[in-house]
């Protein structure tokens, strides 16, 4: 036998494992990585935070990514050593963590890499007959496995758009088995560039759970402010908190298609980009505008672009709503999101004891903890939701 597949079978036999998460997102603002130990499987799952850390990317890794990100014409052998390139980056940073924190690498069971998504183009989005939904994301994960000496299970979107998804949001597979809770209707709500939510019912029904993106996160006033301040992003919504909302910009960029598809349904900075702001521009004949109004209506846009997807789903019951991402950290946003739904009580992901900031990178090490020792959850008919273990597994030699 593979010694590597006998590893395999020892640890998926044991009751707990020690994994490394790795989530970078859409907004590209660096590489989650969380070192964890998680006990049992499915239902049973339990994890400890043992360390995390977000290491940030540099402009020139940023620059690198952006020549492909979202776009329809690229340098297509340039996407090719990307690939690779991202992979390596990421093992530098794993073996840079491992030592910083003192971790033993023989503690290390395996590595759990989403790597990062550049083209991410549903049937809804693509409109091409015969062709299924499609997602990519690149680090390539056999790079990752011998330059790090560890297991590494990834590229886990490509077995849910196999199965009929969409290859988004995946949080729902960590978030029922981590965060429902008997009696008490949950939603766990995820800002990063793109809005997701995941809806946990009360009374446990694998079968009522659902998903959805809502529409732009931050990606859009991360945009925003590179492109007219060279900055990351608008710090404690500073600029916003100074402008006023354009009732008829708002409109225009609500008027966009994607708003009008039924639920669930996922998207990505491939249509919530510059370009569909510079048309909704365009349509209300504004041709110079404040930073602090621009601000203020495309933080007005994510935060009703949530409400109206959450009230579609929930109406006006009593629900908590938990908050991961970048997004929590967005004073006027998180306010305004209270204001829009007065019925929910809302709060950060760390009441549940998991640092929201580290959840999506925890998540996806659920993922993989997943394929390697547990079994799929059955879902029931829900075809946005496939019952399946995801993730390919790479080995170090």
């Amino acid at each position: 036998m593979n010694n590597h597949i006998r590893s395999l079978a020892t640890m998926a036999s044991r009751p707990y494992r020690h994994v490394i998460g790795l989530m970078s997102g859409t907004s590209l603002d660096g590489l989650d990585i969380v070192y964890c130990k998680i006990s049992g499987a499915g239902l049973l799952s339990r994890v400890e935070v043992i360390n995390f850390e977000t290491i940030p990317y540099s402009e020139t890794i940023k620059q690198n990514i952006r020549k492909v990100f979202a776009k329809k014409e690229i340098d297509f052998p340039y996407l090719a050593m990307l690939n690779a390139w991202i992979g390596l980056h990421h093992a530098e940073s794993v073996n840079d963590f491992i030592a910083k924190q003192h971790i033993p690498k023989d503690q290390i069971d395996f590595v759990a890499s989403h790597g990062q998504t550049v083209m991410h183009v549903p049937q809804h989005q693509h409109k091409e007959q015969g062709f299924p939904n499609a997602t990519l994301q690149i680090g390539d994960g056999d790079h990752l496995a011998v330059h790090t000496g560890l297991i590494t299970v990834s590229d886990f979107r490509q077995k849910n758009v196999a199965a009929g998804g969409e290859g988004a949001p995946l949080a729902v597979y960590g978030d029922y088995l981590l965060f429902s809770k008997a009696g008490e209707d949950r939603i766990m709500l995820n800002i990063g560039g793109i809005g997701n939510f995941t809806y946990l019912p009360g009374d446990g029904d694998a079968s009522r759970v659902f998903v959805s993106d809502t529409g732009p996160g931050n990606t859009l006033m991360d945009a925003w402010m590179k492109t007219r301040r060279n900055m990351p992003y608008d710090k404690d919504a500073a600029l916003a908190s100074q402008g006023t909302v354009n009732q008829s910009l708002l409109e225009a960029l609500k008027s966009n298609h994607f708003f009008a598809l039924g639920f669930p349904k996922s998207t990505g900075p491939e249509i919530f980009n510059l370009t569909y702001v510079e048309s909704a521009l365009a349509a209300c004949g504004i041709t110079d505008i404040d930073d602090q109004d621009m601000m203020a209506t495309l933080n007005r846009l994510t935060a009703e672009a949530i409400a109206d997807a959450i009230t579609n789903v929930v109406g006006n019951k009593q629900v908590e709503i938990f908050v991961s991402g970048g997004g929590w950290h967005n004073i006027l946003l998180i306010n305004t999101l209270k204001e829009l739904l007065p019925s929910c009580t809302i709060t950060s992901c760390d009441q549940l004891g998991i640092s929201g900031d580290a959840k999506e990178a925890v998540l996806f090490a659920v993922l993989a903890n997943e394929t390697i020792a547990g079994n799929p959850i059955d879902f029931g008919n829900n075809r946005h939701i496939p019952s399946i273990c995801m993730g390919k597994i790479s080995f170090p030699n």
